[in-house]
């Protein structure tokens, strides 16, 4: 059977920047065996299949990596959101409006925000969790998983740490832009994390002082993404992560983050997080996206 797909690069304003998905804007009648073949097909970080909503949502969305299903990602939510308002499936996005949906998943519902900024379709999502955080790292584990060196990890602001607002990630900054460039993922590192109970999808991020926030980058071996060029679910996370040790205890907070420089394909990030007396109640990451190519893939 024949469905239609979409091609396009979230995170990004220019073709072969971003980050590349895949979306089925109608994967009604595709099997679960069959979701995980064609994702292990197209091979990006993740592939989308949308369906029908079961709960008042828009529209029900399942996320694949190549190798498994995952609860919830963020470039996958932005890059849908955007295919789907670029078909005409959400009605019309004119300047000045923005078009709310709820995308179904299993980490819970999505809200989606659409407008258009510059006339480019711009998409940001709300996180469907609160910020949580999990176990902790030395420095060391994180150096061996990304061919460091210790003295490279910074652990003054907080200490290498498993945080997630719907799929969680291991967290730690470096010390200055070359340690960023000069990571390379070393899988008995990697391996150890696992071993040692802690999640061995590494972001590693550093604070710039250019026109960016923040510089980062991924990497998930382990999940069939050696390296990820923008990553809205870790970045979400940072966001969450970085105004709970932030000391203010109310306002919103924001930052533009670089990720996919290092890989060439580079990518920015707008997150946000709102806090309320201490606590994080709201983080949202959010970008444009472009249109790279569309067509039909048999599905047996």
């Amino acid at each position: 059977m024949q469905h239609r797909y979409f091609i396009c690069d979230v995170f990004t304003e220019k073709r072969f920047g971003g980050n590349p998905l895949a979306v089925l804007p109608d994967a009604r009648g595709i099997s679960d065996a069959q979701m995980q073949r064609v994702a292990r097909e197209f091979n990006f970080s993740e592939t989308t299949f949308v369906l029908p909503p079961e709960n008042g949502g828009t529209r029900r969305v399942r996320i694949f990596t190549p190798t498994a299903e995952i609860p919830f990602a963020g470039h996958p939510n932005v890059g849908t959101a955007f295919a789907l308002a670029t078909a005409g499936e959400l009605g019309e996005v004119v300047d000045g409006k923005r078009v709310e949906v709820v995308f179904e998943e299993k980490a819970g519902p999505v809200p989606v925000g659409i407008e258009r900024r510059n006339g480019r379709i711009w998409c940001e999502l709300k996180a469907p969790e609160r910020i949580s955080t999990g176990k902790t790292a030395s420095a060391g584990m994180i150096a061996a998983a990304v061919s460091l060196q210790p003295e490279d990890v910074v652990s003054t602001n907080h200490p290498p740490q498993v945080a997630s607002v719907g799929l969680p990630f291991t967290f730690a900054e470096l010390r200055d832009r070359g340690a960023l460039e000069r990571a390379r993922t070393r899988m008995d590192g990697v391996d150890a994390l696992a071993a040692a109970g802690i999640n061995p999808d590494v972001f590693v991020y550093v604070r710039s002082r250019d026109e960016f926030d923040v510089r980062a980058r991924m990497f998930a071996p382990v999940d069939g993404v050696p390296e990820d060029p923008a990553t809205g679910s870790a970045n979400c996370a940072l966001a969450g992560l970085l105004a709970k040790l932030d000391p203010r205890p109310s306002g919103e907070l924001r930052w533009r983050i670089a990720q996919g420089v290092e890989m060439g394909r580079p990518s920015v990030l707008e997150a946000r997080a709102r806090k309320e007396n201490g606590e994080v109640v709201d983080v949202r990451i959010g970008g444009a996206s472009v249109m790279v190519s569309e067509g039909t893939i048999e599905v047996d």
